[in-house]
C-alpha cells in the first residue's frame, strides 16, 4: 500500500529507473514508486522527465505542482482513472436530483457535526451549542443553507471576530494550503473510482474543473482547521506547510478501523459512489477523529 508523501522543495532532476523515482541534487536519491502515495513539487526550478510522469500515471500517484510562490496551482491527472470509466461517467451524468439532494444533505450535517465538535474540542461550548441547533434546522438540500450560516459561526469562534474568509492573512494561506492538500486527494479518488471532477452534487461553477471534489471532501476540512488552529500561526513557511502535507498521515476511524487519512478518503469516497448508484444514503461511510465508530 503508497504511504509516503515526498516533497520536492528544492532544485533538482527527477526521472526513473526500474521501478524506482530517482531524484538527483548535490546526492542521489531512489523511492520505490509503490511507495508513494503523493508527490509535491514545491518549487519551479525543478525538471522532469515524461517517462516517470507517466510512471506517476500508471500507479495512481498524486502530483501536485506548486507556482513561484509555493503554493499548489495543479496536479498531474490521468484521462481514465478505471478500465469502466464510460459506464462510470454515465450513470454519474444519471445521478438523480432526489439521490444527489439527500447525498448533499448527508454530507452538509457531517461537516457540521464536525465543525461543532472541533468547537467543543477547543472551549467553544455555547458556538458548539449554536450549530447543535443548526444541525437539527437542517432540511432536504440544505436549502436553507445552514452550512453557511454555520461556517460564519465556526469561524468567527476559531480565528476571532474580526477574521474572514476573504482576508489577507496567514491563516487563510494555511488554510487555503491544507484544503488544496485535500482536494486533490479527492480529486485522485474520484478519477481512480472511473468518475469525472466537473460534475458535482451541488456545487456546479462552470469554471470549477473540480465540482464533485469540492463536495466530497466538505466534512474533512475541519481536519485542516484543527491544524491550523493549533498552529498559532505567527508565519506561514516551510515549516508549516510540512505539518498541514503530514495531515494526510493523521490517524482517524472508518469502518470499525484506524485509518490513515488518505486511506480514509479512499473508503469514504468509495462508500458516496455506492450510496450514488444504490440510491441508499445508507452506505455513506464518515470517518470519527475518536471513539465512536461510523
Amino acid at each position: 500500500m503508497s504511504w509516503r508523501t515526498v516533497v520536492v522543495s528544492r532544485s533538482a532532476k527527477l526521472d526513473y529507473q526500474m521501478g524506482y523515482m530517482v531524484v538527483r541534487q548535490e546526492e542521489t536519491t531512489k523511492i520505490f514508486l509503490n511507495e508513494i502515495s503523493t508527490v509535491i513539487i514545491e518549487t519551479t526550478a525543478v525538471s522532469i522527465t515524461g517517462a516517470l510522469l507517466c510512471e506517476f500515471v500508471k500507479n495512481k500517484i498524486k502530483v501536485i505542482f506548486c507556482d513561484e510562490k509555493r503554493n499548489p496551482c495543479s496536479e498531474l491527472m490521468p484521462y481514465y482513472g478505471a478500465h469502466d470509466t464510460s459506464a462510470k461517467i454515465r450513470n454519474q451524468i444519471a445521478w438523480s436530483e432526489d439521490i444527489k439532494a439527500r447525498v448533499w444533505t448527508e454530507i452538509v450535517s457531517e461537516k457540521i457535526c464536525k465543525q461543532k465538535e472541533l468547537l467543543e474540542r477547543v472551549g467553544k461550548d455555547e458556538e458548539a451549542t449554536l450549530l447543535q441547533s443548526y444541525l437539527s434546522e437542517i432540511q432536504y438540500g440544505d436549502s436553507t443553507n445552514r452550512e453557511g450560516h454555520a461556517a460564519k459561526v465556526y469561524f468567527n469562534a476559531l480565528f476571532g471576530k474580526d477574521f474572514t474568509r476573504t482576508s489577507d492573512s496567514n491563516i487563510n494561506a494555511a488554510l487555503n494550503y491544507g484544503y488544496s492538500i485535500i482536494l486533490s486527494s479527492f480529486t485522485r479518488e474520484i478519477v481512480a473510482n472511473g468518475y469525472i471532477t466537473q460534475i458535482g452534487l451541488f456545487h456546479d461553477n462552470m469554471f470549477n474543473q473540480f465540482n464533485l471534489a469540492s463536495d466530497l471532501m466538505e466534512p474533512f476540512r475541519p481536519i485542516v482547521d484543527r491544524t491550523v488552529y493549533e498552529m498559532e500561526l505567527q508565519v506561514f513557511e516551510k515549516e508549516e506547510k510540512m505539518k498541514l502535507v503530514d495531515l494526510l498521515n493523521q490517524s482517524v476511524r472508518i469502518h470499525d478501523r484506524m485509518e490513515y487519512v488518505n486511506n480514509a478518503i479512499k473508503i469514504y469516497c468509495k462508500s458516496i459512489f455506492d450510496a450514488l448508484g444504490d440510491k441508499d444514503v445508507a452506505m455513506i461511510k464518515f470517518y470519527s477523529l475518536s471513539g465512536d465508530m461510523r
